[in-house]
Parts: structure tokens; sequence; C-alpha cells
């Protein structure tokens, strides 16, 4: 439905100081201090003053403020929705995905994306990003240069390749502004010519072994920030070693323009646990770049450890294995949520049907009927660090009080209506245009 023509009234935000850190903080991991960070980073005491569209405060009527969405990009890969899982297993996928998450990653593979050259599957990503759009889903390419060359690359002359390869970083960044903000501009920069090498991969492996990675990774930035001046470019590396952080550090000081540090935590092999997932939050943070948690993957069954590229078959989720997997993605969001530094958290795959390396990875089981980590993150992101709705009564200066999730909000007042958004927590004060029906 289309919203109707309204008039609009203005608002006053501010943010008052979050409580300071409590002696629970002394012990990272323990609950208490897990429940105080997330408070104090994740919250916001906010008063809100209400006033009409000539700035007068609305004193003494009641208001109703809603949450609408976290600042928080709790995702997911969708990369069924671009293949097409067809009949009501489609519209299940669909729903549980809007119902739970508001950040998507499609599928930029080039060599499957343009498997021949000059036919792409930019329809279905577009058509995909849109359909996200529609439902309050941010979304992501992923990735736009990595050792998953296509075939045709191999008869190209050197230089015509190289030339083709950056080309591309511009073609899909301008294709899809507007639409998809955010990129994984390259893929596993660490361990990038040994993986070229394995993978045949021509092109990126004359550029690894004639330029090296700094190099490399200040080129294609350089194309990527040309293409989209307000995009987010992220680094992404599986790899968490003090070779990733010299690789961020050496390309921060040549001044590439990442805007988030990508770490992947595949999981085939055994969960991380507490104290490891901790230490890597604290390693990378202190590089001053928001942090993404960009493949995540926790199993409902038996722990493997990497397969390849191969897929495994009858690599089934078990009953013991599901209860595991929800207390571990309990455990792992929590505190990746809590640490200040942490801004998206994207797991891999959202079912179990054709997900990676046939693994037992989805939050879904095949027939989309939700596990209980489904259920347990539906928990958390929908209810424990959901603000409820909140009947409120404005005062004498047109002002409510409510402590909320940093986020977006709806108020309404009078059959009047608007948003306004909590983006910091502390002390903010903004104005946001609320809007009435005619």
């Amino acid at each position: 439905m289309r919203p109707r023509a309204v008039m609009p009234i203005l608002l006053v935000l501010a943010i008052l100081p979050a409580p300071r850190a409590t002696r629970a903080a002394d012990d990272p991991l323990s609950d208490p201090a897990i429940e105080d960070r997330i408070q104090r980073h994740r919250t916001a005491e906010v008063t809100l003053t209400v006033t009409d569209e000539a700035g007068r405060p609305l004193a003494n009527v009641p208001v109703t403020v809603r949450m609408t969405a976290h600042r928080f990009l709790f995702g997911c890969n969708i990369f069924p929705m671009v293949r097409g899982l067809g009949g009501p297993l489609n519209a299940l996928y669909r729903k549980r995905f809007a119902d739970l998450l508001n950040f998507a990653t499609l599928p930029f593979y080039w060599n499957s994306y343009e498997r021949q050259e000059g036919q792409t599957i930019e329809p279905y990503c577009l058509q995909t990003a849109k359909w996200c759009a529609e439902n309050g889903i941010r979304t992501k390419g992923h990735p736009l240069v990595w050792t998953h060359e296509p075939p045709w690359l191999k008869d190209k002359d050197p230089a015509e390749a190289e030339r083709l390869l950056y080309a591309r970083i511009e073609r899909e960044i301008k294709a899809f502004a507007g639409v998809t903000d955010a990129w994984d501009v390259i893929n596993e920069v660490v361990v990038g010519p040994e993986q070229a090498k394995h993978r045949d991969a021509r092109t990126i492996l004359r550029l690894y072994e004639r330029d090296g990675r700094e190099k490399i990774v200040k080129r294609v930035f350089a194309f990527a920030r040309r293409a989209g001046p307000r995009a987010t470019l992220v680094l992404n590396d599986y790899d968490t070693s003090d070779k990733y952080e010299k690789l961020i550090e050496s390309s921060l000081k040549a001044g590439v323009p990442i805007d988030a540090i990508g770490i992947q935590s595949h999981m085939h092999g055994g969960y991380w646990g507490a104290k490891r997932t901790w230490s890597v939050c604290e390693r990378f943070a202190r590089f001053g770049r928001p942090l993404h948690f960009t493949e995540l993957t926790i199993l409902s069954g038996e722990t493997k450890g990497y397969q390849g590229d191969r897929r495994v078959r009858g690599w089934d989720s078990t009953p013991e294995g599901e209860k595991r997997q929800g207390e571990q993605v309990r455990e792992f969001y929590r505190l990746l949520y809590s640490h200040p530094a942490v801004e998206a958290v994207t797991w891999w795959d959202f079912s179990d049907l054709n997900a990676w390396q046939g693994a037992p990875a989805g939050l879904l089981r095949k027939d989309m009927t939700p596990k209980p980590a489904y259920d347990a993150l539906m928990g958390l992101v929908k209810k424990d660090w959901w603000t409820d709705p909140a009947e409120l009564k404005t005062d004498g200066a047109g002002r409510v009080r409510f402590r909320g999730f940093l986020g977006t909000y709806e108020a309404v007042s009078g059959g009047r209506k608007g948003t306004f958004s909590v983006d910091k927590a502390g002390i903010a004060a903004k104005r946001a245009a609320l809007v009435a029906p005619r």
C-alpha cells in the first residue's frame, strides 16, 4: 500500500548518556559484562520533544513510540533467491528471511556471474536486490575480485584481461548504484597467490606475482571508490592471523579506503568458542574500522572440517546438533552484539538446501522449517534486543522519555506519525519530520 499524502510536524530528539560500565566488565565473557556492554553500546536514553509543523511543542498529548528496524546489520547470503527455489519453498524462504534479517549478500562471483562474456545474471541479482529494498533489507555484493575467474578470461591477452578485471568492478558498482550500497571488494588476499595457482586463475595470479598483495588491494579499492564514492567498501578474509593484520595495517597506511574489515568465521571444523571470538574482535578493532563478520557458519550436525569446493553427501542435521547449534548461535551473537566495533553479522547459508559443501549450516532445514538456531536468533533480534512499543504522554514541554535500542522508530500522536532514528548511544540532538494523513 502506498502511503497517503501527509503534512509534516517536527521532532527534536535528545539522547541522554548511557550508564557507565560496571565492575562486571572486568570479565568480558561473563553474562553481566555482555549485558552491560549491550546496554552501553546498543541502547540510548532518549528524550523526544514532539512539535507541530511550526515547531510548537505538543504538550500533554499521548504519543506511541514503536521501533521499526535495527541499526545493527543482521544478515545472511541470499543466493537461493537469485537462483530461484521455486514453489512453496521460495515463499517460505522469503518470509522467514524478511521476518528475521535486515541485511543480505548477493552473489557476484565472476565465474558464475558472467559465464559467457557479456552475458551476466545482473537482472536476477537486481530483482532480488529490489525485493530486499522493498522489505527493508540492505544488500551487499560479494565479491568483486577473487580467484574465481570465468574460463573465457584465459583466452585474453594479459593486458586485456587485466583491463576487464578492473572494468568489471566499475560495471557492477555503477549498475547497482542506489540499490546495493556495500561491496566485498577483494576476497581472501592473504592466501591469494596460492589459491590462484590452485584454481588456475591466471589473471589475478599474474597480478599477485607482479605487484604483490598490497598494491593489488590499493588498486582495486581505488577503482571501487571511484565507481562508488558513497559505497561501503569491505576487505574480506578468513585468515585471522597476524598476516591479515599486517595487510590491513599496510593498506590503511597507504591510504586504501577500507570502510569495514570483513572477517569470515566458517566453523565446519568446530565452534570457535567465546575466548577466540572475543580475541579476534579485540585484535581487529584496533584499526578503528567497523568489523563485519561476513560469513558465519555454525553447524547443526557433525563437524568435518574444510571440504574445499566439493559437496559432501549425507552431511545431515541432527536433533543433538540442532540443540547445540542453537546454544552456540545465542552465545556467538550476544558476544558480537556486545562488542562496540562489530557492525554486521552475516550467516552462511540460510537453509540446509544446497548449502555450501552440503553442510548442515542453515538456520532452516531443507523444508524451510526453523531450527532452534533460527528461534534463538529471532528471540534475540526481535525480542531481547527490540524496543517494545511504548504508550507515552508528553509533558508540558512536549517531551517523552524512553530507553531504546539503536535503530529507526515511528512516533504516532493524534493520527499524525513519522520516523526518526537513534544512531548512537550517548548524547545526540536531532530533528525529524513527522507526517499525518490528510
